[in-house]
């Protein structure tokens, strides 16, 4: 999977949780306008629809828990991985050392994840992507706690 395609997908789950706060949204204002036209069950059900935007936004804040996991979790890999490879000298069996080449003027970084975080390797250039840049500042997806108050004017 490289950085392209899991940015596209952050975006569609973001779609996605704008999609539902959008639909809870117009639904609650529905049900306002009937409560104030003196509908009696549009109070019982706001209170429900109150209820299923704030689980609605809990498993929501959650999914965003895991992805930030998930970054961290890559991240730590990728430091240990480069950390490791900037530590060490690669080991070789006895006559198998390469030659020697001339330095280079931009010194290439190895590791399973490729250019530390700069990305390649196997990850794709994954750090230089939407959804790591989105994960590093803490982005959040979903209801939250604003929408959820100004939807049922909390």
């Amino acid at each position: 999977m490289d950085t392209q395609t899991i940015d596209q997908e952050y975006e569609k789950l973001r779609t996605e949780f704008q999609d539902v706060a959008q639909t809870v949204q117009a639904l609650a204002e529905k049900m306002q306008a009937a409560e104030k036209a003196g509908d009696g069950n549009a109070t019982t059900w706001l209170a429900d629809l109150k209820q299923i935007a704030s689980d609605i936004s809990s498993e929501q804040t959650q999914a965003n828990t895991l992805l930030q996991a998930i970054h961290g979790f890559i991240t730590n890999i990728a430091q240990a991985q480069d950390n490791a490879s900037s530590q060490k000298p690669p080991l070789y069996a006895p006559g198998q050392e390469p030659q020697e080449q001339p330095q280079q003027s931009h010194p290439q970084r190895g590791g399973l994840f490729g250019g530390g975080m700069a990305g390649g390797g196997m990850m794709g250039g994954y750090f230089g992507g939407g959804f790591a840049r989105a994960m590093e500042m803490g982005a959040g997806i979903g209801l939250g706690q604003n929408l959820i108050g100004s939807i049922f004017r909390l």
